[in-house]
C-alpha cells in the first residue's frame, strides 16, 4: 500500500506540473505567458494576455489534470478499501504541484481552478456553493481575485462544517482552501490598499 500511495502522490505532482496557461500560451501563441502582464502563470494573466477564447483550453488543462490526479490516486488506492482518502489525497497533492511545480521553478498558478475541481470530485454540492459566492462577488466588484479569495474561504468552510469528524475529508478540503488563500496574498495586499485591478469579460482576443 505505501508503494500505491507514493505512485498515486507523485503522479499526482507531476500532473500539478503540467500548467494549463504555460501549455496553451506555448502552444497557441508560441509564447511564454510569464513573460507577460503580471508574470504569473494563472489563469487571469492568461485572459488578460491572449484573450477569452483560448483561456478555455486553459480551463480545460487544469480541471481535466485535477480530475486526472484524484481518480486517478483514488483508483490506485481502491483495492485497498481507501478510495475515497485517494481522492482526496490526489486532489492535494496536485494543487501543490499546480502552486509549486518543480518543472516550473517551483512558480506556478494559484489554484483556483484545480481547487474548485477538487472540490467538485470531493462534494459537488460545496463546489457549487463555491462558483456560487466567485460569481456573484465578481459581478458585484469585477475583481477575480476577490471572488476566488472568497470562493477558497467558502471550501474551507464548507469541508470544515459538512466534514466534521471525518478528518481527510475535512482536512483535504480545508487545506485546498487555505491554500489558495495563501497563494493570494499579494492579490489580498492590493485589495486592501486598492490597488487591484479589475477583469472584464469582454476583452479583444489578441491572437487575431
Amino acid at each position: 500500500m505505501v508503494l500505491a500511495v507514493l505512485t498515486a502522490a507523485i503522479t499526482a505532482y507531476l500532473l500539478g506540473n503540467l500548467n494549463g496557461s504555460v501549455c496553451i500560451s506555448a502552444l497557441v501563441a508560441g509564447d511564454d505567458v510569464r513573460k507577460h502582464g503580471s508574470g504569473n502563470a494563472g489563469l487571469t494573466n492568461f485572459f488578460r494576455s491572449y484573450g477569452s477564447w483560448s483561456s478555455l483550453l486553459v480551463i480545460l488543462v487544469d480541471m481535466l489534470k485535477t480530475a486526472a490526479a484524484a481518480f486517478g490516486a483514488g483508483f490506485m488506492l481502491k483495492s485497498f478499501g481507501y478510495y475515497q482518502e485517494g481522492l482526496v489525497l490526489g486532489a492535494v497533492v496536485v494543487s501543490l504541484g499546480h502552486d509549486f511545480p518543480a518543472l516550473l521553478g517551483f512558480k506556478g498558478g494559484k489554484g483556483i481552478l484545480c481547487g474548485f475541481t477538487a472540490a467538485l470530485i470531493m462534494d459537488w454540492r460545496i463546489a457549487l456553493v463555491m462558483l456560487g459566492v466567485f460569481i456573484i462577488a465578481f459581478a458585484i466588484t469585477r475583481y477575480v481575485s476577490l471572488g476566488s479569495v472568497l470562493g477558497a474561504l467558502t471550501c474551507s468552510v464548507g469541508f470544515g462544517v459538512i466534514y466534521y469528524g471525518n478528518w481527510i475529508m475535512m482536512g483535504g478540503g480545508i487545506f485546498i482552501g487555505v491554500l489558495a488563500i495563501f497563494m493570494h496574498r499579494s492579490n489580498i495586499k492590493r485589495l486592501v490598499t486598492g490597488k487591484e485591478s479589475k477583469v472584464h469579460l469582454i476583452h479583444k482576443d489578441l491572437n487575431k
